[in-house]
């Protein structure tokens, strides 16, 4: 027993091994998962205190919960079954294949790193590119939502940074979980938006149980009460104008079982002085091509332009993004009063509303007068003064700024930018200034559909403005 016994050195290293990974896996790894889960919910409850609506536990559940959760429910398992008999293939192959679409939807959503470091970021980001003004707010309407009612913000899409803007605008009210395309299903960028709270979803997915697991994640997170966003349009606007919207998500959620939770949908329209990126947003409309990526030399070079205005003092901002909040909309009380579709019939009075409150911006303004045909500054300004005339009547939210100083201030952006030349009081429209004139000047073209003789505005948007 007590006889020296001789090892080889890489046995003795392997029984080392061992010891420290039992070790750890019996004393340490529970120990720094009790510290780290108590400082966890010490945050969770420092946070709730402040937040106008607490954090959810549904979104607080862990994420190997939720998948289970998700694949073992009623719904998706008689889905299950009928994939594996349509396709021939063994139940077991199926389940597999639903529980890899769970882990693609489900998020991992972390308090920490959403409130420490995402909304800090978005918020310095938001404020390093743009001046931010609030739009159209029904307050009263606002602070009157049932406290325990599921909200869902409905966004018209203009730009990526749409995602950075309402996180920052609503981090006081609460967190976020957004319907993400699969642009953002890359490593490392998919985890640190997973730890954001955010959902993956397939946009262009045609199978039936990929639909069933996706429907019965949102109908689950909206029952738990989960804070969400999404972009009814399904993408981003390649011509600046709101577009149709797409059924699918709200479709999961007109559809879902009955639940204690009523569903309010908040619409929200953003608009931007200089969207990052219209001009691939241009390019893909006249291409007919939604899909689109930036080369990585132009994302280079547009960066270090970018960081070399700054290092130089010369980039003041990309001037204005405003975002507006419209009348909310209460689902149950929506469909006492609808009949035929509810999906459909949701889904135009949103769109409706968003473009009800959509900002008017200086940009968009003289792009069009310019586009109307205006050829000086004055002409302009006359034209810029007549659109606020007859907005104004409509007691919409303007630009604070006077005309004048308004118009000067749009002007030389799109000097800047190569859109427009201005020689001896004249303005001369570039090649590409056509282009991206129409694009901001769509962007509030629902807004004077009605203002001119349908000869004039051919190149607006013919929806009819809504009420408000």
């Amino acid at each position: 027993m007590t006889q020296p016994v001789t090892l080889p050195l890489w046995a003795f290293v392997l029984i080392l091994l061992f010891a420290a990974v039992t070790f750890a896996s019996h004393f340490l790894f529970p120990s720094v998962r009790w510290f780290f889960r108590k400082r966890a919910e010490r945050v969770i409850a420092r946070l709730n205190e402040r937040l106008q609506k607490p954090i959810e536990p549904f979104k607080l559940a862990r994420r190997y919960d939720m998948i289970e959760r998700l694949v073992y429910d009623p719904e998706v398992t008689q889905a299950i079954v009928e994939h594996a008999r349509s396709n021939n293939v063994p139940e077991s192959v199926a389940f597999e294949k639903a529980r890899r679409y769970a882990r693609e939807i489900v998020p991992s959503f972390s308090a920490t790193a959403y409130f420490t470091i995402g909304t800090r970021f978005a918020r310095w980001l938001s404020k390093a590119l743009y001046r931010i003004r609030l739009g159209a707010f029904p307050r009263e309407q606002l602070e009157a939502l049932d406290p325990d009612a599921t909200i869902i913000f409905v966004m018209n899409h203009r730009s990526n940074m749409d995602y950075v803007l309402v996180t920052y605008l609503v981090s006081r009210a609460g967190a976020l979980s957004y319907a993400v395309g699969e642009w953002a299903r890359v490593w490392p960028l998919s985890g640190i938006i997973r730890a954001m709270g955010a959902y993956f979803i397939r946009r262009r997915s045609r199978g039936a149980l990929y639909r069933r697991v996706l429907a019965r994640y949102v109908q689950m997170a909206t029952a738990g009460g989960v804070t969400q966003a999404m972009f009814p349009e399904g993408g981003l606007s390649l011509n600046g104008a709101p577009g149709k919207p797409k059924l699918g998500l709200l479709n999961y959620i007109c559809t879902m079982p009955p639940s204690d939770r009523d569903v309010i949908f908040v619409p929200v329209a953003l608009n931007y002085d200089r969207v990052l990126e219209d001009t691939f947003l241009i390019a893909a409309d006249k291409n007919g091509a939604r899909r689109f990526r930036p080369p990585l030399k132009t994302v280079i070079k547009a960066v270090s332009s970018h960081l070399w205005s700054r290092i130089t003092r010369r980039f003041q901002s990309f001037g204005v993004a405003s975002v507006g909040f419209g009348r909310p909309l209460e689902l149950t009380a929506f469909a006492e009063q609808t009949k035929g579709d509810l999906t459909e019939a949701v889904a135009q009075e949103l769109m409706n509303r968003i473009k009800a409150v959509v900002p008017v911006l200086s940009v968009p303004l003289v792009a069009d007068a310019l586009v109307q045909g205006a050829n000086d500054r004055q002409s302009v300004l006359a034209g810029v003064k007549a659109t606020l005339a007859a907005l104004e009547d409509r007691r919409m939210v303007l630009p604070r700024r006077d005309p004048e100083s308004l118009v000067d201030d749009a002007l030389n952006r799109l000097a800047a930018r190569d859109v427009i030349l201005q020689t001896a009081g004249e303005i001369t429209i570039t090649d590409k200034g056509q282009d991206i004139l129409a694009y901001y000047a769509g962007s509030i073209a629902h807004h004077l559909a009605g203002e001119r003789p349908a000869a004039q505005s051919g190149s607006f948007s013919d929806a009819a403005v809504p009420q408000t």
